[in-house]
């Protein structure tokens, strides 16, 4: 304990005052007894007596009160636990994900924390708040009212390594309060040893009641007829017990069908058949988990022939002409002393068949065409020289031509995680006719291989880019050198080759995901492209590519939902955007990670455990309470005690 007017406790010297007083009042007198009251002896000593009493009672009430009103001046203090740190600067970080969608006692996580701050927070208070989408720094609880209240969830997942790199930049003379309110879903022993190496940080861990959820995590096209689309929608239920829920599909706002699903297991496919026609739409389903993730956008092009070229000699190339059908491509083949440098720009897909040597002219244009967005297949020939075809793949990636090995061999390994099979096969295929091939090419890369041969090394691999990719063959695939041509693998891997960044299938993309989309159009160069949709327009970044405009969106739109390109008022394209489904599983809590961290169960808790430990605790009230009380029981004494 400290005075805060130390000089005050001289006035304690006061008290021999009232003591000399006393003293005074209590000298002795000469007795005098008289006739005519000795009867009255025996009751003059009680009194006497009684008198002698009520003066020490007296004299001690008036020296504590004396003494209590100039302790009470001097204001005693006990010093606070945390007086180091009241100058401390507060920084709160609330983690507006969308798994602070979830459900507590008291309503959704997030809406329930902002809540709790605007009621709990003291508005002399100055602090930071960072949320995973917005800062607001150096601020107090009034003027960041109306944002709290209009915070939206947000697609970016809770980085706290992210936020306290943030956090760490702005430069300061203070230390830092930090305290955290999250949900722990996401959270990494990485992220917190990045964060903070002192366990320092408090952390306010909202808990969800309901961990239950469902998700639609994708829509993709499993069949096409030639007057209908097979679309499969996978859902993911994440908890126990689910219940069945309903799902629909709708296309410009209108039900065209509807069903139930059952979970018999964690992932569910449900199939809706639809006219092959311009699709513009959402698929979705109710459940009582995360709302975020119960609808799927999704847009349907109209189909548009893939044009392709091959290059190399005819009867080396009909099968490319019994894969890539008028019905939905446009195919040519030409030899290289026929060729027409001219119309390459104009194709998506390029195949290199067999050539012997690529020619330096067609190396250059090649090189324009990929990074234009197009895709190329190279299929070597026993005589080609691993020399000139080196130089030419030199200009996309790491990969080599060795030596010709004259071997056969057999192709036994499918990579099906592999971006060319995906969603091609409905299980994993381990028993089947393994193709062959007599010779071929050792190739080194460091891609990885979609097929490779029974002593692991590659057949059959990709250089991609964000816009376009290039697919090598390590060995011929004519007839006389294997029998790739029959086998089963053939129409899937070629289909699958061409349709590569082409938009005749599903138009979904995941909002922040920064892969380019390559829109079809011919715009002047003074012509900018913008994005509309029903509440949110924007102009994104674009670029050029001859026929095709090569656009990123970068973190927009902020809403997910479906969308329009725009040429000034012409129309280009319908384009569909859709929240990570990173957020969906509420059983990622990580609460165990925070055992060494301070954990509060509160706001309020923590506001009054902070105003607490940092505030000097002043007890000089209590000294003018306890001086009143001497009062009164001094005037008690005066009027009561004889």
């Amino acid at each position: 304990m400290y005075f805060k007017n130390p000089e005050i406790l001289y006035f304690l010297l006061l008290l021999i005052v009232p003591i000399l007083v006393h003293l005074f009042q209590l000298r002795r007198f000469k007795k005098e007894y008289f006739t005519n009251v000795r009867f009255l002896k025996e009751l003059s000593i009680q009194t006497r007596k009684s008198s002698k009493i009520k003066k020490w009672l007296l004299l001690s009430t008036r020296l504590l009160l004396l003494s209590c009103v100039i302790i009470a001046f001097a204001q005693p203090t006990f010093k606070a636990k945390e007086k180091e740190n009241a100058t401390n600067e507060m920084y709160i970080i609330l983690d507006n994900s969308f798994s602070m969608q979830a459900k507590g006692k008291k309503g959704e996580l997030l809406k329930r924390a902002i809540q709790e701050l605007l009621e709990e927070t003291p508005e002399n208070l100055h602090f930071s708040l960072l949320t995973n989408s917005e800062n607001y720094w150096n601020t107090d609880i009034k003027s960041i009212r109306n944002n709290l209240q209009k915070l939206k969830y947000s697609a970016i997942p809770f980085q706290l390594d992210n936020i306290m790199a943030k956090l760490k930049a702005r430069k300061s003379a203070f230390k830092k309060d930090v305290v955290i309110i999250t949900d722990a879903i996401g959270l990494s022993q990485k992220q917190l040893k990045n964060s903070d190496a002192t366990n320092s940080l408090k952390f306010i861990i909202p808990k969800a009641e309901q961990k239950n959820n469902v998700s639609i995590d994708s829509v993709f096209i499993k069949g096409a007829s030639d007057d209908f689309y097979e679309i499969s929608i996978e859902l993911k239920a994440y908890g126990e017990d689910i219940n069945a829920i309903p799902i629909a599909l709708y296309n410009q706002n209108k039900l065209i069908a509807k069903t139930t699903v059952n979970f018999e297991t964690k992932k569910k496919s449900i199939f809706f058949t639809i006219p092959k026609q311009t699709f513009h739409g959402y698929v979705s389903i109710v459940d009582n988990g995360l709302a975020y993730d119960n609808t799927y956008y999704f847009s349907i092009s109209k189909t548009k022939k893939i044009n392709v070229i091959s290059i190399g000699e005819a009867e080396k190339s009909t099968f490319l002409s019994r894969i890539y059908t008028n019905n939905e491509f446009v195919y040519n083949n030409f030899t290289v002393g026929s060729l027409d440098y001219n119309k390459l720009q104009d194709q998506d897909v390029i195949v290199l068949n067999e050539l012997d040597e690529i020619p330096q002219a067609l190396q250059t244009t090649l090189k324009s065409f990929v990074e234009k967005g197009g895709n190329i297949i190279v299929i070597p020939s026993t005589s080609s020289t691993s020399a000139n075809i080196n130089e030419f793949l030199m200009n996309f990636g790491n990969v080599k031509f060795n030596s010709l090995e004259n071997t056969e061999k057999l192709i036994t390994n499918i990579n099906f995680s592999h971006p060319l099979f995906n969603s091609v096969f409905e299980n994993k295929v381990n028993n089947f006719q393994y193709p062959k091939t007599k010779k071929s090419f050792v190739l080194s890369s460091s891609s990885p291989a979609a097929l490779s041969y029974e002593d692991l090394s590659i057949f059959l691999t990709a250089l991609q880019n964000p816009i376009s990719c290039v697919y090598i063959f390590s060995a011929p695939i004519n007839t006389t050198n294997s029998n790739f041509q029959q086998s089963p693998l053939i129409v899937p891997t070629f289909y699958k080759m061409a349709l590569n960044n082409q938009n005749n299938s599903i138009n979904a993309l995941i909002i922040g995901n920064n892969n380019p989309h390559l829109t079809n159009a011919s715009l002047n160069k003074d012509d900018i492209l913008t994005v509309k949709g029903i509440e949110e327009q924007f102009i994104p970044v674009q670029q050029i590519l001859n026929n095709k405009i090569k656009i990123n969106f970068n973190d927009y739109p902020e809403q997910a939902g479906n969308f329009e390109i725009y040429n000034k008022k012409e129309w280009l394209e319908n384009i569909s955007f859709n929240f990570n489904r990173t957020e969906s599983d509420l059983g990622q809590a990580n609460e165990n990670l925070l055992s060494d961290y301070k954990i509060i169960d509160s706001t309020s808790t923590f506001f009054d455990t902070l105003q607490t430990n940092k505030t000097d605790n002043q007890i000089w009230k209590w000294f003018v309470i306890f001086a009143l009380l001497f009062l009164l029981a001094e005037m008690a004494i005066i009027r009561f005690v004889k």
